[in-house]
């Protein structure tokens, strides 16, 4: 039943109850019946099931799977379990590490259920109850005064000027004039935010009071339906976490196809199927296992994700999910609330028409029930909150108004009539203010003020205040004016229609919720960086096409859509034409999920920012959902990805670059991890093939750990290249390895493997005097010691994609201590005896460490060379 179309007769009896509310037995038949006025909560998830997430990976997997044979294999050969231990610290510091960035609890449904009030007052029996809020049922006729919370939704059976604030849920920057009228026709719904004779919980009086009986609670309310909406919403996987799950199952494929080849052709070669043979040819296979699967990468791209974290919250983006970061970086559009996130979400006086300023801010401010605290910061209901900065604007705080002027009588506001009167008396006499809606505040003069004498409210003057009145509301400006009456003593009487006659009119207030100073600039950056900027509003379409005209978000009228007009529109349609629209007006929350997903089902990486309750599932369902840290609730904020400290709209451009900026450290980190894995497969694969060892898995194990990883994690924080704001946002179908990364990384992996297998014979040669192919523990360790230093030596060249080193004008100090430190704890596990022990390494003479040096150090000229053939291409395509 739609009880907002309905009489309040016709709803007290669908719910079955009556004015005088439900007997306390009623009460507790239906509580035992339909269960507690509460919102379900989240399921939990542990830590352990959280840290045992974190071993799916593919990758994981088989290096779990090397880690079990590697211990086998160590009990067989009574050798040291060196390689098992390497292997799980591994994998266990990856999983704690996830833990502890992706771990948060699901909050936004405990947050719901706070923002219920904790008791409620209701009729039962026939008298005043204090109840619970969470034993409210169906039925319950609840009583409803300025600052009370409501418990849950409900229809409106007595108003007595209540006005209702429900931004949190609806978008609307004003509060709601509350009736007890039906609305609608039959069969004609209503917007969420034009439901006037509804209370909804989540909800809270500013003004008046009132009594509504209840007509849904727990999930069945508005707000259980955005709870619902919360716990249905897919949380999709960001782009990164896509890229790095297929590269995670295309290194996993290709790993067991090596091993599964080199294992049989190892096997077929020798003719020899002994146990021990069979061993060593699945050491073998297992070493390549160990050399192809890039051990350090979720480790370093998780803590270059964590540093872009810190970053990112020195300019008051705080981010609650670490792979989140970089999602900014990608972003096509972004979908944001209009009120408290583009706006200030404070009603302000903009605009003024009448023949004395101070007059008009006077009487506006007296003429309210709205005051001024100690900090002289306006309290009230917003609107008239307005007023009273206006007033304090033009010199005249209210508190000193009050004093010259106190208040001897009152009209109070009634929505049927559209206006309030106040009578003060002043050290001239009795005078009275009259404020409300123009039209019906004409109706009631007889006289304006003009040059400050009194004169005749002629037609030429009626026609002005239209006029003044029009230009007003058609720039989206809630507009109210004021009149004053004076009298020789005070009236004996205080009812509207006696104050409310032969008024002088004084004159015109617009107001409206003002855009954020900063806005409009990060507006103007977001195009830039081929970003699109969306409003979605629960307010009027007049009032949201005139801020977005203000901010540049619309180009012309057509581009807005009311929700009533979204209705009429498919899924398939609007997937088709969401590109015409950037203004969505008085819709709901459905509707913000709707368009989000139309965005999504194009291919658009999409964000979502907002503040309200009525953001929450939206916010969720986007790439990346943005919260406010100062005006966002709870709930917003529990399920945003990112949430801005500041509220500031331009917070979001600085997060666009710092998320570009992560995304291409990370790609520098993935192209040199998986070229230096790369090289060291094929040193692997081609000393297999030719029938010697050129590095045993605990070398690979060390390399991958310590000369990679450490570099890897000083890339993550090169600086933005100039132009990172300049360019289009990346597709959100571009893979890992899109604009030659895929090639650098195979030339690249060829040719630290070339320098390695050269090392290896040179360090043979010196050993044994010949060339030949042969096993040699000179060789091994002469391999090691060039592999290490080229990949050290290799991460200077991963600075820039294409640019050359020596041109860079910053240095990176924390790659200068990474590879310090690697070329350092290399050499110890050559030179220090216990340690090169543990290695199987060999001691070499000096001449063989300058070859290893040298023959590493070419890595860097050879790049610079096809760096400088690429560039020149390019520029010549």
């Amino acid at each position: 039943m739609k009880f907002y179309c309905s009489e309040k007769e016709e709803v007290l009896k669908a719910v079955k109850s009556n004015e005088g509310g439900l007997t306390s037995a009623e009460a507790d038949k239906r509580l035992a019946e339909n269960g507690k006025n509460k919102l379900k909560e989240g399921e939990k998830v542990t830590y352990l099931q959280r840290f045992l997430g974190q071993l799916k990976d593919p990758m994981i997997i088989i290096l779990l799977a090397a880690a079990v044979v590697s211990g086998f294999t160590a009990a067989y050969s009574n050798e040291g379990f060196t390689d098992v231990i390497i292997i799980m610290s591994v994998v266990i510091i990856n999983a704690v590490l996830g833990v502890y960035q992706e771990s948060k609890a699901e909050k936004a449904i405990e947050a719901l259920q706070e923002m219920s009030a904790s008791t409620s007052k209701v009729l039962r029996d026939g008298q005043i109850s204090i109840v619970k809020s969470e034993d409210i049922v169906v039925g319950d006729v609840i009583l409803l005064e300025a600052g009370d919370a409501v418990p849950a939704d409900g229809r409106i059976i007595e108003n007595a000027s209540m006005k209702i604030e429900e931004s949190a849920l609806t978008g609307e920057s004003v509060p709601v004039n509350k009736m007890i009228e039906r609305l609608g026709l039959d069969g004609v719904d209503v917007a969420l935010g034009d439901r006037k004779n509804m209370a909804y919980m989540g909800s809270t009086v500013v003004y008046g009071r009132g009594k509504a009986v209840i007509t849904a609670t727990g999930m069945d309310t508005e707000m259980g339906k955005i709870a619902d909406a919360i716990t249905k919403a897919e949380q999709g996987q960001t782009p990164l976490q896509i890229k790095l799950s297929q590269l995670s199952k295309v290194l996993s494929y290709l790993v067991i196809g090596i091993c599964a080849f080199i294992f049989a052709f190892s096997l077929i070669r020798s003719g020899n199927l002994s146990g021990e043979v069979v061993l060593d040819t699945f050491m073998i296979a297992v070493s390549l296992a160990v050399a192809a699967i890039p051990e350090g990468l979720a480790m370093v791209v998780t803590v270059v994700l964590s540093i872009g974290v810190t970053n990112m919250s020195k300019r008051n983006a705080i981010i609650r999910r670490l792979t989140a970061v970089e999602t900014l970086g990608c972003a096509e559009i972004i979908c944001s609330d209009k009120t408290g996130t583009l706006t200030q979400n404070k009603m302000t006086v903009v605009e003024h028409y009448g023949d004395d300023t101070k007059l008009l801010a006077k009487a506006m401010a007296l003429c309210s029930d709205a005051e001024l605290d100690s900090n002289n910061e306006a309290t009230g209901e917003p609107t008239e909150c307005a007023l009273v900065n206006f007033a304090y604007n033009e010199g005249l705080p209210k508190p000193q108004l009050k004093v010259n002027a106190p208040r001897i009588g009152e009209a109070p506001f009634d929505s049927m009539r559209k206006m309030m009167s106040t009578v003060h008396k002043t050290s001239d006499g009795i005078v009275q203010y009259t404020k409300g809606a123009p039209d019906e505040i004409l109706k009631r003069c007889k006289t304006y003020l003009k040059d400050g004498k009194v004169m005749p409210l002629d037609d030429a003057a009626i026609n002005e205040i239209k006029n003044a009145n029009k230009n007003m509301a058609s720039n989206a400006l809630r507009v109210l004016s004021v009149a004053q009456r004076s009298y020789d003593k005070a009236p004996t009487e205080f009812e509207p229609e006696t104050l409310e006659k032969d008024l002088t009119f004084i004159g015109l207030t617009g107001m409206i919720d003002p855009i954020r100073s900063e806005v409009k600039d990060a507006i103007v950056e977001c195009k830039s960086a081929g970003i699109t900027a969306i409003m979605i509003t629960g307010d009027h379409r007049d009032t949201a096409i005139a801020i977005a005209k203000q901010l540049g978000i619309l180009e012309n009228e057509s581009q807005a859509i009311t929700g009533t007009q979204l209705d009429g529109i498919s899924d398939d349609e609007l997937e088709k034409t969401i590109g015409n629209y950037r203004v969505y007006a008085r819709v709901q929350p459905e509707h913000k999920v709707r368009i989000v997903n139309a965005w999504r089902k194009k291919g658009a990486i999409t964000a979502m920012t907002g503040d309200g309750v009525n953001d929450a599932p939206s916010i969720k369902s986007a790439d990346i959902g943005v919260g406010m840290g100062i005006t966002g609730t709870d709930v917003t904020k529990n399920v945003a990805d990112m949430v801005l400290a500041d509220d500031n709209f331009a917070t979001i451009v600085g997060a666009v670059e710092e998320g570009r900026r992560i995304y291409d450290n990370i790609r520098k980190t993935i192209q040199f991890l998986l070229g230096s894995n790369m090289s060291e497969v094929l040193s692997i694969f081609f000393a297999t093939l030719c029938g010697f060892v050129i590095l045993q898995p605990i070398h690979l194990l060390w390399i991958n750990l310590i000369t990679d990883t450490f570099p890897a994690l000083a890339l993550g924080m090169e600086k933005g290249e100039a132009d990172i704001m300049k360019r289009k946002p990346r597709s959100s179908k571009e893979g890992i390895f899109a604009n030659g990364l895929g090639v650098d990384v195979v030339y690249q992996g060829i040719l630290v493997a070339a320098l390695t297998i050269i090392a290896y014979f040179v360090g043979h040669r010196i050993e044994s005097g010949v060339w030949e192919v042969a096993q040699s523990a000179d060789g091994i360790t002469m391999a090691f010691l060039t592999l290490s230093f080229a990949e050290i030596f290799h991460s200077f060249n991963m600075r820039s994609h294409r640019g050359s080193i020596f041109k860079i004008n910053n240095q990176n100090l924390f790659l200068w201590g990474a590879g310090i430190a690697s070329l350092i704890m290399t050499m110890l596990v050559i030179y220090v005896p216990f340690l090169a022990n543990a290695f199987k390494f060999e001691h070499i003479s000096s001449i063989e460490f300058m070859y290893s040096v040298l023959i590493a150090a070419s890595v860097i000229p050879i790049v610079e060379i096809v760096k400088a053939i690429q560039r020149f291409a390019a520029k010549n395509k």
